[in-house]
């Protein structure tokens, strides 16, 4: 239940949809104006693609979607499990995060295709480090089913019906700290351009440190 979950989660929840918040708005306002931390309008573009027989523009996005999934599957090799719990090897997977967003700044600047894939690698990897925590599903990189939460909330409460008031507060967190993210990487955007991803990427970095940190001042929690 969302009760359950403990302060550690609340805070790398915030911190890291903050990130998520500041990598996509990154990919709008650059070269390709193209979303990276969610895949539902990249296929939707594929799909148009597909549609068009465009082959360089389906070969584009297939590879950003392959890029994510990528990601997925490093944070399933890397964490070994999809529940959330204290001691497992998330900061192992936050390094290589930032070690990815660092790395398409320079692409990126380049014009290269490969600064878009390596930053939806690194948003793979960081929505399905999330996951789920004791059931509840705690996902950073997009909102979606954080407002759909909210909305459902408001049906409820609209009806005279009893809500999670936790996880109300988990959805309004993700979304505040997403949202927050969006503005900063804006605002770093138009000064910095695309070495604006070194901000998240740092971001995660200290996220790890902190993490291991928290890890070792309570190691009866388990080893990853």
């Amino acid at each position: 239940m969302i009760s359950l979950l403990p302060r550690w989660v609340w805070s790398f929840a915030w911190a890291l949809a903050f990130a998520g918040g500041m990598v996509n708005v990154v990919g709008v306002l650059g070269f390709e104006h193209q979303t990276v931390t969610h895949l539902t309008g990249t296929t939707s573009m594929l799909a148009a693609a597909l549609a068009d027989l465009d082959g360089t523009a389906v070969v584009h996005f297939a590879a950003m979607i392959g890029s994510f999934v990528l990601g997925t599957v490093l944070s399933g090799l890397i964490i070994k499990d999809s529940a959330l719990k204290l001691g497992r090897r998330y900061g192992v997977a936050l390094i290589l995060e930032s070690l990815m967003l660092a790395a398409a700044v320079p692409l990126l600047d380049r014009g290269n295709m490969l600064g878009l894939y390596s930053a939806a690698c690194a948003c793979g990897l960081q929505n399905a480090m999330a996951s789920t925590y004791s059931g509840t599903v705690v996902r950073t990189t997009h909102l979606s089913g954080m407002f759909t939460d909210l909305g459902v909330f408001l049906g409820h409460w609209l009806r005279g019906l009893s809500i999670d008031r936790r996880r109300l507060r988990l959805s309004v967190l993700i979304i505040t700290g997403f949202l927050c993210g969006g503005i900063a990487g804006a605002l770093l955007y138009r000064r910095f351009g695309n070495a604006a991803l070194f901000v998240p990427a740092a971001f995660t970095a200290l996220a790890a440190v902190a993490y291991e940190a928290y890890r070792i001042r309570h190691p009866d929690a388990g080893a990853a």
